[in-house]
């Protein structure tokens, strides 16, 4: 198939006050148009134009995600601190002062992980209605 001519060889030349050109910039800026002649010109022949959208409630739930996956991680890393720790334990009184302080800290992961969960929901059930 042959493709058309599409050598542009005619101008067009329009004035525009700053507040004119000031919104077709943002328009231009909002859509996926690489040039802002190629937008101009979609827009005076009346063509499609697609323009990005931006979600600013996923934006949140991506930012709480992250919070929470740092978390997460700031536990894993205490957790594997504490079983190379216990690999180390050569007497039983260490063991003993281990076992302890493992409690207190197992008892503060899992709540922490409950609250995970939790948030998890609440977002899921935010995601869930908008």
């Amino acid at each position: 198939m042959e493709e058309k001519n599409s050598s542009r060889n005619r101008w067009l030349h329009i004035r525009l006050t700053k507040e004119e050109f000031e919104q077709i910039d943002r328009n231009f800026k909002a859509s996926v148009c690489r040039k802002r002649s190629d937008f101009v010109r979609r827009n005076l022949l009346r063509k499609p134009i697609v323009m990005r959208y931006r979600n600013e409630s996923l934006d949140k739930l991506l930012q709480e995600l992250i919070q929470l996956r740092t978390q997460l991680n700031f536990m894993g890393n205490n957790f594997n601190q504490s079983v190379k720790k216990l690999h180390t334990i050569s007497e039983i009184s260490d063991l003993r002062v281990w076992i302890l302080s493992f409690d207190s800290d197992r008892n503060k992961y899992f709540s922490l992980v409950e609250e995970i969960k939790k948030h998890i929901e609440n977002l899921a059930h935010k995601w869930l209605q908008s």
